[in-house]
Formats: structure tokens, sequence, C-alpha cells
């Protein structure tokens, strides 16, 4: 048997190549629904303008199965919270099983300008908010004002992150947490809709800030509990800080440990593997396919056993012969032949001839 493979004959795969097709279908889309999730409750209108006295329909997903919402069109953005609102038109909507609801909104006019926007809000449980850009037809447009700022002083009684990192952060996604901190202001007016700057750093490196707007109004005196996604680039590991910030002034620093991603790295360990053997096999093909053939030496014809020895010649039969096939060989006669004559001679009485 030739140990050689021959050239044209098929590698056959190797249980490497398909642990490795395992691996790349399981790191495929779910990194793409990871994100979308972390985006929270969306929200879209069938129609980006409309006028007095039409409806428009809104559709919203991701929401909190079951939730009760209030829909509403708002001026300036909606900078002066409910206020610019046209709240006597709103419409109250319960988010069904799969987090998705669909409803008709009348258009009216908002008691501020516009940018007009639908703003859409849970009523009780957790806070989640959108708003979507929406244009009020004939409706008067006007600048936004500037936001007040410098009456409202926040600080962060506590903080924590929440979350954990999954499979797909093992493998190099890219890994996130949301940031938990309870904020008092203990200012004398309220902050509505404040903006917090939330950033992360890593060793010596400068924090890289990004801005993220929360949806509420905290009372002077009273408290209220921030929740803030943070996410990191993908393949990230190490000891990172991240640090809250609110206009010039750094509320807190809460450390995050970051796993390596070992999975990346066996990754390549297989990739290195399979690139390997591919090589070798190629390897050995082309050396089979180009080293110079020989021809072949006939066996030697197996030793003719002698007629007196073996098995055969003890049992008085003859042997087979090499030179004869089965079918020709001499047949020895039979034993009846053979010894009727001694009978024969035995059964003679003496003295007859």
């Amino acid at each position: 048997m030739n140990p050689c493979r021959r050239a044209g004959t098929p590698a056959r795969p190797s249980a490497v190549v398909t642990v490795l097709a395992l691996v790349l279908l399981t790191l495929g889309a779910p990194l793409t629904g990871g994100a979308e999730a972390a985006e929270g409750p969306t929200a879209k209108v069938s129609r980006a303008e409309a006028g007095t006295g039409g409806t428009v329909t809104v559709t919203g997903a991701r929401w909190r199965p079951r939730a009760l919402l209030t829909l509403l069109i708002c001026g300036q953005n909606m900078i002066g919270g409910t206020n610019s609102c046209a709240n006597g038109d709103g419409r109250a909507v319960t988010v069904g099983a799969d987090g998705t609801f669909t409803k008709k909104l009348p258009v009216s006019e908002p008691p501020k300008p516009c940018p007009c926007v639908i703003h859409i809000a849970t009523v009780t449980g957790e806070a989640a908010a959108a708003d979507v850009a929406f244009k009020v037809a004939g409706h008067p447009v006007a600048p936004l004002p500037k936001e007040r700022s410098g009456g409202e002083r926040l600080s962060v009684l506590s903080a924590r992150l929440d979350g954990s990192s999954g499979l797909l952060t093992w493998f190099g996604a890219p890994p996130s947490r949301r940031l938990v901190v309870t904020v008092g202001n203990l200012g004398s007016t309220p902050a509505r809709d404040p903006v917090f700057d939330v950033g992360t750093s890593h060793g010596v490196f400068a924090p890289s800030w990004e801005e993220q707007r929360w949806r509420g109004t905290i009372q002077p005196g009273k408290r209220a509990q921030v929740k803030l996604n943070v996410e990191l680039s993908a393949g990230a590991h190490g000891d990172y800080l991240v640090s809250l910030r609110y206009g010039s002034k750094l509320l807190v620093e809460q450390p995050w440990a970051v796993g390596r991603p070992w999975g990346v790295t066996l990754f390549w360990v297989l990739l290195c593997v399979v690139v390997a053997a591919t090589v070798f096999r190629i390897g050995m093909a082309v050396v089979d396919k180009v080293r110079p053939r020989t021809a072949r030496a006939a066996p030697p014809p197996p030793p003719s056993a002698s007629p007196s020895t073996g098995p055969a010649g003890a049992n008085g039969a003859h042997p087979a012969l090499p030179w004869f096939t089965p079918d020709t060989a001499p047949e020895a006669p039979p034993h009846h032949q053979i010894s009727a004559p001694s009978e024969e001679i035995r059964s003679t009485p003496k003295g007859t001839t």
C-alpha cells in the first residue's frame, strides 16, 4: 500500500476546519443585534409633516412589554418640558408583548413654535423616552432658546456598573456596561434633561468623552436614578476608568476591569494550525507529483512444496503441484481399486490355481 497520497486525490476536511467554521458562524450576524439592543426604544412616524386636523401614525419597537406610553406633539424640541407640548391632544397606548406599538396621533399646534418633535415616554415603571422630529405645517418656527445653566448643582450619591460580558465579548466584541448613578440636585432650580459627559480612559491616556442626554427633570432637593450606556472599542482589555462629568464638574469615577478576549487568540492559533497543515498537504502532493517513477520488480514466485514433504505428503495424498491448476491436477486412484486384489487373494483357498 502506497503511504503517499496522489496529487489528484482531494484532501479530506480536518476537524480544525469544522471548528473554525462553527466559530465564524457564531460570530456572524449577532453582533448587529447586540448593537441595536443597546440603542434602547425607538419610534418613527408615517410622514414627517402634516397640517393641523390631520393624523399621523406613530410606531415603536424595543419598548418594555405592557408599558403605558404617552404621545405628545411638542414645540422647541421639548426643551421646556411638557409645558411646550399640546397636552390636550395627546394620546396613550399600551405596548404589546413583543415590545412594539402602533397609534394614530391627531396633529395639533403646540403652544411653542417649532422645531417640533413627537415625544413618546413611559408613564409608570422604568423611565424611557424617545423623540421623533416632526413638522407641523403652517406652525411658526423660531430659534431654540439658550438653555439656562448654573442654578442647578448636581452631585452623585452612589454609582455602579451593571452588566456582564457574554460569549461574543470573549471573541472580541465591544464590551459594554450601563453606568447607574443616583444624582441629587442641590441647587435652587430644576435640572431639565441634563446632558452628561461619559468618558472612558485606559492607563495614562486622557478620557475620551461622549455626550449623553438624560430625559427627565430633577427638582431642587430631589434625587433621581440616571442610567447611561458605556461601550469600549472591539478587542479592548485591561483596566479602564469610567468618568461622569456634568458641565465642568467631575461627578464620579468608576473602575472597570475588562478581561482579555481569549477567543481571538484561540482563533489565530487554530488558523495557523490549519494554514500549516494545508501547506504541508500541498507540499506532499507536489513532491508526490514531481518525483521520478521507477518500474517495480515482479515479486519472486513462492517456493514450491516438495512432494515428499508437507502435510499432504504425510497423509499419503498427492500434493498440489505448482504447474497444475486445480482442475487439471492428476487424481489418485480410488482406495477400492487398490485394495480389491488383496481381498481376492485372501479369499482364494489353498491348493486352487
